[in-house]
């Protein structure tokens, strides 16, 4: 499933991406060739490990490399980057570890300890992945920071900095607000 985020956008799915994976809310990949914003809908098989997934977004031909927007159980939400070996990624709250195999898998690249049950919820990893494509790293952070806001919610936010909020929303199915 591809979607082009100019003038002529093709058909929207029947359901947000990545559905059909336990737990997951959608799971998104977007990346920008010749300007212009591309988004499609990660595959399931690599949901579980952060490494899979960014073997997944170095297939991309992205200018800038490729993320990955991830949201599970509206619990936590997961951005990954790749450019070229290089990846990046961010985890919306640590504890998730504790439960979900792709928030362990976040941690664990991250070098980071794997928290406890009774631990505070704290994002981990660097807001400053998304600075040079326009997502300074302070506001990364202080959407991070903000506790009204869902997992998809953040990720709407994060799309929308990044000059792809529309299209991203009605393509998780997220218009219907």
């Amino acid at each position: 499933m591809s979607e082009q985020l100019s003038e002529g956008t093709s058909e929207q799915p029947d359901t947000p991406a990545g559905a059909t994976v336990e737990g997951v809310d959608f799971a998104v990949l977007a990346y920008r060739e010749e300007g212009t914003w591309q988004l499609e809908e990660l595959d399931d098989d690599v949901l579980d490990d952060v490494e899979d997934i960014a073997d997944e977004l170095s297939r991309w031909p992205g200018d800038l490399g490729a993320i990955a927007l991830i949201s599970v159980d509206e619990d936590f939400a997961v951005l990954v980057r790749a450019v070229g070996d290089d990846v990046t990624a961010l985890v919306s709250d640590v504890t998730a570890a504790t439960v979900w195999p792709l928030a362990r898998s976040v941690v664990e690249l991250l070098d980071l300890p794997v928290p406890d049950d009774d631990d505070e919820p704290v994002p981990g990893g660097d807001p400053g992945l998304l600075a040079d494509l326009g997502l300074p790293a302070m506001t990364l952070a202080a959407l991070l920071d903000d506790e009204d806001l869902y997992p998809d919610e953040f990720l709407s936010a994060v799309a929308d900095k990044l000059g792809f909020g529309e299209p991203f929303d009605e393509f998780v199915g997220l218009t219907d607000r």
